[in-house]
Protein backbone atom coordinates (compact mmCIF):
# COMPACT_ATOMS: atom_id res chain seq x y z
CA UNK A 1 0.00 0.00 0.00
CA UNK A 2 1.18 3.49 -0.91
CA UNK A 3 -0.48 6.52 0.63
CA UNK A 4 -0.43 9.82 -1.24
CA UNK A 5 -1.21 13.15 0.39
CA UNK A 6 -1.46 16.28 -1.72
CA UNK A 7 -0.86 19.84 -0.65
CA UNK A 8 -3.62 22.42 -0.82
CA UNK A 9 -4.30 23.99 -4.17
CA UNK A 10 -5.47 27.55 -4.43
CA UNK A 11 -6.73 30.48 -6.44
CA UNK A 12 -4.45 32.23 -8.90
CA UNK A 13 -4.90 34.84 -11.61
CA UNK A 14 -4.27 34.11 -15.25
CA UNK A 15 -0.52 34.13 -15.84
CA UNK A 16 0.30 33.24 -12.25
CA UNK A 17 1.96 30.20 -10.73
CA UNK A 18 1.21 27.48 -8.20
CA UNK A 19 3.15 24.49 -6.95
CA UNK A 20 1.51 21.28 -5.83
CA UNK A 21 3.24 18.58 -3.81
CA UNK A 22 2.44 14.94 -3.27
CA UNK A 23 3.97 13.12 -0.31
CA UNK A 24 4.15 9.34 -0.48
CA UNK A 25 4.34 6.99 2.46
CA UNK A 26 3.96 3.29 3.14
CA UNK A 27 5.41 0.77 0.71
CA UNK A 28 6.85 3.41 -1.58
CA UNK A 29 9.42 1.04 -3.06
CA UNK A 30 6.62 -0.68 -4.96
CA UNK A 31 5.88 2.40 -7.11
CA UNK A 32 8.00 3.13 -10.18
CA UNK A 33 6.45 6.40 -11.32
CA UNK A 34 4.27 9.28 -10.19
CA UNK A 35 1.73 11.00 -12.39
CA UNK A 36 -0.54 13.99 -12.17
CA UNK A 37 -4.09 14.07 -13.53
CA UNK A 38 -6.82 16.67 -13.44
CA UNK A 39 -10.57 16.76 -13.75
CA UNK A 40 -12.64 19.82 -14.58
CA UNK A 41 -16.39 20.00 -13.88
CA UNK A 42 -18.30 17.98 -16.45
CA UNK A 43 -15.09 16.62 -17.98
CA UNK A 44 -13.25 13.33 -17.89
CA UNK A 45 -10.14 12.99 -15.81
CA UNK A 46 -7.14 13.70 -18.02
CA UNK A 47 -3.41 13.12 -17.92
CA UNK A 48 -1.16 16.05 -17.06
CA UNK A 49 2.38 14.77 -16.45
CA UNK A 50 4.40 11.75 -15.31
CA UNK A 51 7.88 11.18 -13.91
CA UNK A 52 9.68 7.96 -13.05
CA UNK A 53 11.37 7.59 -9.69
CA UNK A 54 14.46 6.54 -11.59
CA UNK A 55 16.27 8.46 -14.31
CA UNK A 56 15.09 9.35 -17.78
CA UNK A 57 11.30 9.28 -18.02
CA UNK A 58 9.29 12.51 -18.07
CA UNK A 59 6.26 13.34 -20.16
CA UNK A 60 3.57 16.02 -20.37
CA UNK A 61 0.21 16.54 -21.94
CA UNK A 62 0.39 18.90 -24.92
CA UNK A 63 -1.89 21.34 -23.13
CA UNK A 64 0.66 21.97 -20.37
CA UNK A 65 4.00 21.37 -22.09
CA UNK A 66 6.28 24.36 -21.68
CA UNK A 67 4.24 25.72 -18.76
CA UNK A 68 4.22 22.92 -16.18
CA UNK A 69 7.20 21.10 -14.70
CA UNK A 70 7.04 17.80 -12.87
CA UNK A 71 9.79 16.85 -10.44
CA UNK A 72 10.50 14.61 -7.49
CA UNK A 73 12.66 14.47 -4.39
CA UNK A 74 13.43 10.80 -3.91
CA UNK A 75 14.83 10.97 -0.35
CA UNK A 76 11.65 12.76 0.73
CA UNK A 77 9.37 10.48 -1.31
CA UNK A 78 7.68 13.60 -2.61
CA UNK A 79 6.63 14.68 -6.07
CA UNK A 80 5.88 18.18 -7.29
CA UNK A 81 3.97 19.87 -10.05
CA UNK A 82 5.08 23.42 -10.78
CA UNK A 83 2.44 25.27 -12.78
CA UNK A 84 3.43 28.49 -14.53
CA UNK A 85 1.66 30.91 -16.87
CA UNK A 86 -1.61 29.44 -15.78
CA UNK A 87 -4.80 29.75 -17.81
CA UNK A 88 -8.48 29.51 -16.88
CA UNK A 89 -8.50 26.18 -18.72
CA UNK A 90 -6.20 24.83 -15.99
CA UNK A 91 -9.02 25.11 -13.45
CA UNK A 92 -9.66 21.60 -12.14
CA UNK A 93 -9.25 19.19 -9.29
CA UNK A 94 -5.69 17.86 -9.46
CA UNK A 95 -4.76 14.34 -8.41
CA UNK A 96 -1.39 12.77 -7.95
CA UNK A 97 -1.08 9.05 -8.53
CA UNK A 98 1.51 6.29 -8.36
CA UNK A 99 1.91 3.23 -10.53
CA UNK A 100 3.62 -0.08 -9.93
CA UNK A 101 3.57 -1.15 -13.54
CA UNK A 102 4.76 1.60 -15.87
CA UNK A 103 7.54 4.17 -16.03
CA UNK A 104 5.66 6.55 -18.31
CA UNK A 105 1.97 5.71 -18.37
CA UNK A 106 -0.62 8.31 -19.32
CA UNK A 107 -3.48 5.89 -18.65
CA UNK A 108 -5.64 6.17 -15.55
CA UNK A 109 -6.13 2.41 -15.32
CA UNK A 110 -2.39 1.87 -14.92
CA UNK A 111 -2.25 3.79 -11.66
CA UNK A 112 -2.64 1.92 -8.41
CA UNK A 113 -2.68 4.65 -5.78
CA UNK A 114 -4.30 8.08 -5.75
CA UNK A 115 -4.11 11.24 -3.72
CA UNK A 116 -7.22 12.89 -2.33
CA UNK A 117 -7.42 15.61 -4.96
CA UNK A 118 -6.90 19.33 -4.56
CA UNK A 119 -8.75 22.24 -6.15
CA UNK A 120 -6.94 24.68 -8.39
CA UNK A 121 -8.82 27.69 -9.73
CA UNK A 122 -7.48 30.18 -12.26
CA UNK A 123 -9.39 33.44 -12.54
CA UNK A 124 -9.43 36.00 -15.33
Amino acid sequence: QVHLVESEGGLVQTGGSLRLSCAASGRTFSAVAMGWFRQAPGKEREFVAVISWGVGYVDYADSVKGRFTISRDNPKNTGYLQMNRMKPEDTATYYCAATRRSLNSQTIADYDYWGQGTQVTVSS
